[in-house]
């Protein structure tokens, strides 16, 4: 065996698995959860789930305790702040299925029109989510509800307002 098949627990699958793997996804969320799905978008070979906010715990939960697509790492989450739009903020989460190759993107939106600013938090579904969410309501602003730790991490404590966010002042506050 070697060192990479160790590491994942079996041999590595080829992308192609990944890419089935990722499409079954999208058909079992959709099929399992109709009410939470606005939308799915390929693109370049990439799949993506775009979600009703109030089901995105349920449906991390769901993808990362399914045995045929452990989707079992939060890679990523990316933060967008609108200021024309009829929501405010758009986050993106990065899924990872080591185990399948596989990789699935979900995205939510929230504020402006469509009501208040908050996300739920997947803390308590990847503990990696702590420190990423953190990140992006340092940057951007948008609250994840029930965060267990929401502070600042990249800027200073006392900094004032969120860089990030389109309607932040080009020169800083207070310049």
């Amino acid at each position: 065996m070697t060192l990479t098949e160790s590491v994942f627990r079996g041999p590595m699958l080829p992308a192609a698995h990944g890419d089935e793997v990722t499409t079954r996804a999208v058909a079992a969320v959709t099929h399992k959860f109709p009410h939470a799905v606005r939308e799915t978008i390929a693109f370049r070979g990439e799949q993506t789930l775009l979600l009703d906010t109030a089901a995105l715990v349920e449906v991390c939960r769901f993808l990362r305790d399914d045995p045929g697509l452990r989707f079992d790492v939060l890679t990523d989450v990316m933060a967008v702040h609108f200021l024309d739009r009829d929501y405010e903020y758009e986050v993106s989460y990065v899924l990872a299925s080591y185990p399948n190759n596989a990789v699935l993107r979900l995205k939510v939106r929230a504020g402006g029109r469509m009501g208040r600013g908050n996300v739920p938090t997947v803390t308590g579904v990847w503990g990696t989510a702590d420190w990423q969410e953190r990140e992006e309501w340092d940057k951007v602003g948008v609250v994840f509800a029930g965060h267990p730790n929401l502070k600042r991490i990249l800027m200073p404590d006392d900094w004032e307002g969120h860089p990030l966010r389109r309607d932040y002042p080009m020169e800083g506050i207070g310049a």
